[in-house]
């Protein structure tokens, strides 16, 4: 199985700390054990697809118990027959 980058930015409507929300979300990833990176606008995940399923199914129940109305925003980059890195994007600008 292949590795792929998933994008996931979550964005919780009508509550009033948005933030604590979204905590819920990063905490479920990094439960999860994969290679992750948050980022200002969305947290970044290094996983198999299979896995990423899983964890964005985990993302939507619990932030739905908190917010029940939510968006979440997804970008998915994966190749044929190699895997793709969070490094191999931004490696470089790593201190």
């Amino acid at each position: 199985m292949n590795t792929i980058n998933l994008a996931i930015q979550v964005l919780p409507q009508k509550v009033e700390d948005t933030y604590a929300v979204v905590d819920k979300a990063i905490k479920i990833i990094e439960e999860s054990g994969i290679k992750y990176r948050v980022c200002p606008f969305e947290t970044v995940i290094e996983t198999t697809w299979e896995k990423a399923i899983e964890i964005i199914t985990l993302i939507k129940e619990e932030v739905l118990l908190y917010a029940p109305s939510t968006l979440i925003n997804m970008k998915l980059q994966a190749a044929a027959g190699k895997d793709i890195s969070i490094e191999d994007k931004t490696g470089k600008y790593d201190k």
